[in-house]
């Protein structure tokens, strides 16, 4: 009798876990489905190939932004750290130097990332202009 039980109560616990499966594949399904979720919609790629180095060149100034933002963080909790504490307090030192290690790694940073948008440009350059010999425009 206890194993007729315990095989009723197995059952309805595999029926009930193929359910919630099954509505939540068809949930996810549904968000799939729904293409203004991409990252990177075809319009942008479109205005890419109509002028790939205006394009890349707002993405630099964007990288060149982000890179000054971090700057300017890090200069302004220095500020602080010296605000805070004593003249020359190992605090304060390591604040600077903390700071100076941050400026100089944003800069290498974007510096890296502007050569990587470049590459990337020439790329798309050279393959849109593959395309156009192709098909004969």
């Amino acid at each position: 009798m206890k194993l007729n039980y315990f095989t009723k109560v197995a059952r309805k616990i595999a029926t009930v876990l193929f359910c919630v499966c099954a509505i939540a594949f068809t949930w996810q399904g549904a968000f799939l489905t729904n293409s203004a979720a991409i990252a990177a919609p075809a319009t942008n790629l479109i205005a890419a190939a109509d002028n790939p180095t205006e394009f890349a060149e707002g993405h630099k100034s964007f990288v060149r932004d982000a890179a000054d933002k971090v700057k300017e963080t890090a200069n302004e909790n220095a500020r602080k750290v010296d605000r805070a504490t004593d003249n020359g307090s190992f605090v304060e030192r390591k604040a600077k130097s903390d700071r100076d290690f941050i400026e100089k790694r944003a800069n290498e940073d974007a510096e890296r990332t502007q050569e990587a948008i470049d590459k990337s440009t020439n790329v798309f350059e050279r393959t849109v202009e593959g395309i156009k010999d192709a098909f004969g425009g």
